[in-house]
């Protein structure tokens, strides 16, 4: 179900890890395990896409991604911005919902690194899955606490990309100055 949430069909990783956490504290399920299968199925579902884009290439992908919620413009924004910042956009992608689907589309367009992207893929990815998985660990009884806890952690995630990013940028202004 990861594999899936991380390629292009837009399907709430919440509503897998959340409840693996809570099945592990359970002791139905070990929590380790439901992480790192959690990361492994991102990391698919990432590599799918960036197959995707390395086999088929941009005319494919603006052909058919109105099918899966992006136009053109978009596609156009996601591959400036990559180009700009391929790396750190690799890795704070994958912690922004609806971004983390298709992040990894202008990579494959731009042949970064496999393993570069893996990696990036798999820490940015990480992150989610564990803060999920302990969430629904800790308070996956209580629906309630989720539902509040989940938008305070996304909206933290945002604003820490952000961050990231604008380190990141500022880091590669002042290494261009002579």
């Amino acid at each position: 179900m990861m594999a899936l949430e991380s390629s292009f069909v837009p399907f709430p990783s919440e509503v897998v890890m959340i409840p693996a956490g809570y099945l592990a504290s359970k002791g139905e399920m070990n929590i380790f395990a439901a992480i790192l299968s959690g990361i492994a199925g991102s990391l698919a579902g990432a590599l799918f896409n960036y197959y995707l884009a390395v086999r088929f290439g941009r005319p494919f992908l603006i052909q058919y991604g109105r099918y899966v919620m992006f136009s053109e413009i978009t596609m156009q924004k996601m591959e400036d911005f990559f180009a700009r910042h391929g790396h750190i956009s690799t890795f704070t992608g994958r912690l922004i919902p609806v971004v983390r689907q298709y992040i990894s589309l202008p990579a494959g367009l731009a042949k970064m690194d496999l393993a570069v992207f893996s990696i990036y893929t798999s820490l940015g990815a990480g992150i989610w899955v564990i803060i999920l998985a302990l969430l629904g660990y800790y308070i996956g009884a209580n629906e309630h606490l989720i539902k509040e806890y989940l938008h305070n952690i996304i909206a933290i995630l945002i604003v820490a990309c952000a961050i990231c990013i604008g380190v990141y940028w500022h880091y590669q202004k002042n290494r261009r100055k002579p």
